[in-house]
């Protein structure tokens, strides 16, 4: 799900922010290669505040910089995972399991690359999508990428 240099600034981020207590739900980088945006979404037991997202901008940035994976200038972005949260990890998958999810394929599985559904199960080798009535076991390493399909309710 992430690329080779996406994995290398999540596994240098990861002990700080276990040791604050933040986790950092994925990492991307979009944009220009000469100028590019690291995006880091984060989340913390009680939720992402502006201080949440203040405190982990610096120490985010320290690490980055520290690694320093691009010549030249990139743009740093922190943020809460949002409604839309992307899901990464087969821990993500399983605690939303009963919750509508879209699914993208690296290729087709069952005659699909594209799964809209609710997350029926999940393990560490693959996730079931009930899509129309239908369960698609999709395995793990054949997702590009995945997120919950927030609902907004007005009261």
């Amino acid at each position: 799900m992430l690329t080779r240099k996406e994995q290398s600034l999540l596994d240098a981020l990861e002990p700080l922010a276990q040791q604050k207590g933040v986790e950092i739900v994925t990492l991307e980088i979009v944009g220009a290669k000469k100028s590019p945006t690291i995006r880091v979404y984060i989340d913390t037991d009680h939720g992402v505040g502006f201080d949440e997202l203040a405190a982990a901008q610096q120490w985010i940035d320290e690490v980055i910089d520290g690694i320093d994976p691009f010549p030249g200038a990139y743009m740093l972005e922190v943020s809460s995972p949002g409604i839309d949260r992307p899901l990464r990890t087969p821990e993500h998958f399983q605690r939303f399991i009963g919750d509508t999810v879209s699914v993208k394929t690296t290729g087709p599985v069952e005659g699909r690359s594209n799964f809209k559904g609710t997350l029926q199960a999940a393990d560490g080798a693959s996730v079931t999508v009930d899509c129309d009535g239908k369960a698609y076991g999709i395995p793990f390493d054949s997702i590009k990428r995945a997120n919950l399909i927030g609902t907004v309710s007005f009261s």
